[in-house]
């Protein structure tokens, strides 16, 4: 059945609108908190935010919700998703809650939970959560109701936590790094942990006002790191997303590096050390195909999955892999955390970097990436992949791309939009088969 509230990532949408408002921030607080009531000790929860300006309404509600029912709450402030993550298994907390719309823009947030183990809930978790959010969740007695306190020492305990993460024979010394941190939840963790290691820091999208998160800087927005990279003479590039949960790497020369470069580096590395579980990687079936040759050319696999981090972690635990992500630049290394942490990531490409001795551009750029193309084809309504022309179509377009290229067709998950995309060695022939099938689409949703 399909939940209410939760979608692929939490709850989602524009603030002051259903349902993301103060009430509904505050109903979250009590069904999660009635929910997780178990066993007698004391309960507790850590919420940490990004830098919305609606982070302060949200986070009192919230706060409001889970005391209500006899939760003590930590407050930890401005902090990336996979530190309140850490934090909720480092304090011992029944849940933890991110407020955060990630890589949106100022006016959305969201809620994202997880459990006392750090990951996030399952669909059954939710469900449950929004059976009691519909519901009527009994109050406790006014002796029995929560304390809330903010702890002042959550940036210094998660900065010791990515800093342990990084090898501990290297230092970086001699590397100028610039550090976009999108005016987001990691501005102030990030530039400090580089710095604390020994880098020369260039910080920028430090500087946030509640209304400028993702504000053409950050993973989304590369270009300003590009320039400022080039401008400053630096050695490497990052940049986060608004929560710090994914990034995107730019060389020396200004040159962007995605996910399945920076996936493919680690990858190697681990491999190398005797460190990479499961023979190879997940990534979803985004990642380019130029990935999957570069990894088989090395004897290693890649298992894809539908889009989603939240996918890509669900096969790494089934099945025993420590290394995953996506195209976009949510890497998962398994190892260290339990969701996508940009931060940590990047200091694995650090360590690459700073071993090799050679610039970031040699070392990061491992494969030529297939020519690929995604269009997108919108729908008044019905199911016109299930067309029978379409399907034909399709299996045409298969049969000419067989070992040479990719297919992925896919219904979005938010809006009435068909995605189809393809890759392939020759991009003329890439061109035609997306434009087939998107005109094939078209005319059976007509």
């Amino acid at each position: 059945m399909a939940r209410k509230y939760f979608g692929t990532d939490g709850i989602r949408g524009a603030t002051n609108v259903s349902p993301m408002t103060a009430q509904m921030a505050m109903k979250v607080g009590m069904a999660a908190g009635a929910y997780f009531q178990r066993g007698n000790h004391r309960h507790r929860v850590v919420i940490g935010k990004d830098t919305r300006l609606s982070g302060y309404m949200l986070e009192s509600a919230l706060v409001a919700g889970f005391t209500s029912v006899g939760m003590d709450v930590v407050m930890v402030g401005p902090m990336p998703t996979p530190a309140v993550a850490m934090l909720t298994q480092s304090m011992r907390a029944d849940i933890g809650v991110m407020i955060s719309a990630s890589h949106n823009p100022y006016a959305d947030n969201g809620i994202k939970l997880f459990g006392p183990d750090g990951y996030k809930l399952s669909d059954e978790a939710e469900a449950a959560i929004e059976a009691l959010i519909d519901g009527d969740v009994p109050l406790v007695t006014s002796d029995q109701i929560g304390r809330a306190r903010r702890i002042e020492d959550a940036q210094g305990r998660y900065i010791h936590f990515a800093k342990s993460t990084f090898p501990e024979n290297l230092r970086l010394d001699g590397m100028r790094i610039v550090i976009d941190c999108a005016n987001g939840a990691a501005y102030k963790v990030a530039p400090s942990a580089l710095w604390e290691l020994g880098a020369d820091v260039v910080a920028i999208g430090v500087s946030p006002n509640g209304t400028n998160i993702n504000d053409g800087v950050g993973s989304t927005a590369p270009q300003t790191l590009a320039e400022t990279v080039v401008a400053s003479g630096a050695d490497i590039g990052i940049a986060l997303d608004g929560d710090a949960d994914r990034l995107i790497v730019v060389d020396e020369t200004g040159t962007i590096v995605d996910g399945d470069q920076l996936m493919a580096t680690i990858a190697a590395s681990w491999a190398r050390q005797g460190r990479l579980a499961g023979g190879g990687l997940v990534a979803t079936v985004m990642s380019n195909l130029g990935l999957e040759r570069h990894l088989a050319a090395q004897g290693l696999g890649l298992v894809r999955t539908k889009v989603g981090d939240r996918h890509v972690l669900e096969k790494m635990r089934s099945s025993g892999y420590n290394v995953g992500g996506e195209q976009s630049g949510h890497i998962i290394l398994s190892d260290y955390a339990t969701t996508g942490d940009g931060l940590v990531a990047a200091l694995q490409i650090l360590a690459e970097v700073k071993r090799s001795g050679a610039p970031a551009g040699e070392v990061l750029h491992r494969f030529e990436p297939l020519p690929q193309l995604l269009k997108n084809v919108r729908f008044g309504g019905g199911k016109p992949l299930d067309d029978e022309s379409v399907k034909a179509v399709i299996v045409q377009a298969e049969a000419e791309l067989a070992g040479k290229g990719r297919l992925v067709i896919r219904p979005s998950g938010t809006e009435p939009v068909i995605r189809v995309m393809a890759e392939g060695d020759d991009p003329g022939q890439v061109e035609r088969v997306v434009d087939r099938i998107c005109d094939a689409v078209r005319k059976a949703a007509a």
